[in-house]
């Protein structure tokens, strides 16, 4: 199988770090990542969460919106949200058909 080099910068404290570890797992840097990178091909995933916090102005707003009073507003019967959906449908075909 070919192969190629792949050059990736990080800071020399992190990269040190990471051939002590690797020495202890008795492997190299090289190999480590040689697994990580079969692992999230085969896996088609990274194989840990990246993950953000939430910008405090959505939060907010995502609080704000779960804790309004929707007490006053009538709720949809599933045979009302199937008939808005067929009116769509409807809508949408004849539009199409004038088209």
């Amino acid at each position: 199988m070919a192969q190629t080099a792949m050059t990736v910068r990080l800071d020399t404290r992190v990269k040190s770090q990471f051939d002590s570890l690797c020495e202890q797992f008795g492997m190299s840097a090289n190999a480590a990542i040689n697994v990580f990178i079969h692992a999230v091909v085969r896996t088609r995933a990274i194989p840990f969460t990246i993950s953000a916090s939430e910008a405090p102005t959505r939060k907010r707003a995502l609080d704000t919106f779960y804790a309004a009073d929707r007490s006053n507003r009538p709720e949809l019967t599933i045979d009302e949200i199937n008939e808005e959906i067929r009116a769509a449908r409807r809508e949408r075909k004849e539009r199409m058909q004038k088209a």
